[in-house]
This record gives C-alpha cells, sequence and structure tokens, in this order.
C-alpha cells in the first residue's frame, strides 16, 4: 500500500522563509489541510526568536484516555514532548480553539542541516498527534467491543476488539460515481484474494452486508453502497516504530482507495483514447487504401475501355477497306460486261470487205437515276 507523505507543505514553506529572512518580520497563517486539520503560525517582530504553532484536529474517539488539560490525551503529549523536546514547548493551555500549541525555537541549533531537519518533524505534528491517538486505542488493553473513530466527518471507520485481544479495523465505503463503485468492488475482491495469500500479511476481508462485529450501531453509519473492508491489526503492528506507520495507514486508508480508483480510472480512459486513436487510424488507412485501389481500377476501366474503342475502330477501318475492295472489284466487273465483245480477226474482216452484217450491237446504256430524280421547278415571275 502506498504510504502518504504526513508532512505539511505549507507549513515547511513558511517555517523556512521565516528562517531565511534577513529582516524579522511579522507572521501570522491560518490554514486547512486535510480536510478538518487546521494550522495557525504567529509571530512578531519583537520576538522573532519565538513562534506560536497551534493546531485543531478531530478527536478520534471520546472513549481515549482524556489529559488533564481536557485537550489531547496524556499519552499523545507524551510523544509529542519526546519528538520535539530539543526545540519546542508545549503551551498551556492551548490558544483558544485548538487542541495544541508549540512555541518553537531554532535558535539553539546552530547547523543549517540541523534545522531543516527541525522543520520537517514539525511539519509531521498532525501524524503524530492522530497517530498517537489511534495507537492508544489500538495498543491499550481494554474490554471487548467495537470503537467509532471520526478521522473525516463524512466517513468514520470503526475498530473491534475481541476477548482473545484480536483487533479489527473496518471501513464503510461509500461512492457517488457507478463507475467509481465497479472499480472500487474489483480491487476490494483482488485485495481479498491476493492479501490472504500471505501467510505473514494481515487478514483482509471484504462483505457487501456489515460484519457480524458491528451489530447494534446506528444504521445511518452503516448505509453503503461499496461494501465494508476489514484488516486484521496484528501485535506487532502496534509496537516500537511500526505503530505510527500502522495508525497513518489506517487513517488514510479510504483516500487511498479513492486515489486508486482515480487513477485507475484515468489509465483506462487513456487506453481507450489510445485504441481509438489506433482504429480511427486504421480507419483512415483504409479509406486511403479503398481510393487508390478505386483510383486504379477506374484507370483499368478507363484504359480497357480505349482498348475497347481502338479495336472496334481498327475493325470498322478494316471493313471500310473491305468494302472499298468489293465495290472495285464490282466496278471492273461492271465496265468489262458494258464494254464491245470483241472477237480476233473480225476488225481486219470488216476493213476487207466492208460489210456491217457482223456489226455488233451496242449496249444500251443503264439510265441514271439522278435525272429521274430531278424535279423541273417552273418559278413564276413577278409582276414588276
Amino acid at each position: 500500500m502506498a504510504f502518504f507523505s504526513s508532512g505539511s507543505r505549507v507549513l515547511v514553506e513558511i517555517l523556512t522563509r521565516m528562517q531565511s529572512a534577513e529582516r524579522p518580520m511579522p507572521v501570522d497563517h491560518t490554514f486547512f489541510e486535510f480536510g478538518s486539520i487546521r494550522y495557525h503560525v504567529e509571530a512578531s517582530v519583537s520576538d522573532p526568536e519565538n513562534v506560536f504553532l497551534s493546531i485543531s484536529t478531530p478527536s478520534l474517539s471520546h472513549e481515549a484516555t482524556p489529559s488533564s488539560s481536557g485537550g489531547l490525551p496524556e499519552l499523545t503529549l507524551q510523544e509529542t514532548r519526546k519528538t520535539y523536546g530539543r526545540f519546542a514547548e508545549i503551551v498551556e493551555p492551548p490558544r483558544e480553539g485548538y487542541v495544541l500549541t508549540l512555541k518553537l525555537n531554532f535558535s539553539g541549533l546552530t547547523r543549517q542541516k540541523d534545522r531543516v531537519k527541525a522543520i520537517n518533524q514539525v511539519s509531521l505534528l498532525q501524524s503524530v498527534v492522530l497517530s498517537s491517538q489511534l495507537t492508544d486505542v489500538l495498543g491499550s488493553p481494554g474490554s471487548s467491543g467495537t470503537m467509532r473513530l471520526v478521522y473525516n466527518q463524512r466517513e468514520p471507520f470503526f475498530v473491534s476488539r475481541t476477548a482473545d485481544e484480536t483487533i479489527n479495523a473496518i471501513f464503510p465505503m461509500r461512492f457517488r460515481d457507478d463507475t467509481d463503485l465497479a472499480i472500487a468492488t474489483s480491487f476490494f475482491q483482488e485485495l481479498q484474494d491476493v492479501g490472504n495469500s500471505f501467510a505473514r500479511a494481515p487478514k483482509c476481508s471484504w462483505s457487501p452486508i456489515p460484519p457480524p462485529e458491528l451489530r447494534g450501531e446506528n444504521v445511518q453509519h452503516l448505509t453503503t453502497n461499496g461494501g465494508f473492508v476489514s484488516f486484521g491489526v496484528l501485535s506487532r503492528h502496534v509496537r516500537g516504530k511500526r505503530a505510527a506507520k500502522t495508525a497513518w495507514i489506517l487513517l488514510n486508508f479510504q483516500s487511498y482507495v479513492k486515489y486508486h480508483i482515480k487513477c485507475t480510472r484515468s489509465h483506462v480512459q487513456s487506453r481507450m483514447r489510445e485504441r481509438l486513436e489506433t482504429l480511427t487510424e486504421a480507419v483512415q488507412n483504409a479509406r486511403l487504401r479503398g481510393t487508390n485501389s478505386d483510383d486504379k481500377k477506374r484507370s483499368s476501366q478507363v484504359v480497357k475501355k480505349g482498348s475497347k474503342r481502338r479495336r472496334l475502330i481498327s475493325l470498322a477501318k478494316a471493313s471500310k477497306k473491305l468494302h472499298k475492295g468489293f465495290r472495285a472489284v464490282l466496278d471492273k466487273i461492271m465496265k468489262r460486261l458494258r464494254q464491245r465483245i470483241r472477237v480476233k480477226g473480225l476488225d481486219r474482216l470488216r476493213r476487207q470487205f466492208r460489210c456491217r452484217c457482223f456489226a455488233v450491237p451496242r449496249l444500251p446504256a443503264p439510265p441514271r437515276t439522278r435525272s429521274r430524280s430531278r424535279k423541273e421547278h417552273r418559278y413564276h415571275k413577278l409582276a414588276e
């Protein structure tokens, strides 16, 4: 699981700017982080070395051990003194509207490296406060039962403890979008299957209905559309340095799920866009190939048509030539028929005897159709 950074970037920027300033300047900043965590940074020109940092966090459980001042539990105050004792003091009572106020003084840290490290530790204040509260709830022995913890007003979760000191963290999951709900359901099922396959991993389960540990709780707190995710917290998870990390992961599990779903959704959408682009390119290439093939077909059809026309023209020319040849042959035959019949020696006999008995009659010439077809037109002269 991803470990979200628990440091405040805004707080680091403000404190770094104050330490690097050449002249002391008044500071009065109020800002919010993680929805319900409020910070207030205050410093004056008359006392620039002391910086007052106040923080307001939601109380995870009213059943935790209260402090004498009525603010944070005693375990949280002890953890804060242990972490920031070198350069910070707890101001009692805290500023109005806040649960904890620290007076920071970095003048004792001469090296710049130590000051940067101290500023980064101060940025983890809200993690220290919340993790110590949850560690107190998980680590302190108590009676069996279920405790409702509120880190985010819209998304509370439950911690149940059985008689055999088994601790389970139960998270009701709610989603506004149906697409996010579908992705989350598959994610929870995969998390359940993969998580239970490791022997040293905490037990994980998902159910669309409330588990038996939540019987008797308010129905309003159990109304969900994403089911219930349960994690088993082992004893080694709440000891030593692991306790703060375990508490921070449990506090931000619901935020991690939403972050994972949004990343998955954006990844799916980007893959769909890439797939759409590839399909569009394929369709465009197919269209271009189709137009090229159509052009080729048209050109081949034009060539075929041209060749057919050429063949027809050549056949027509050949038929004309044949027709002309036949006409020439027929004309020659007709001319021969129309000529006189010549007999050898006949002209000599005619000259000798001067006899017309051997005269060869002439064939009458064929009538001309043009003369018959002509029409005589008589024009009447107009009177002047």
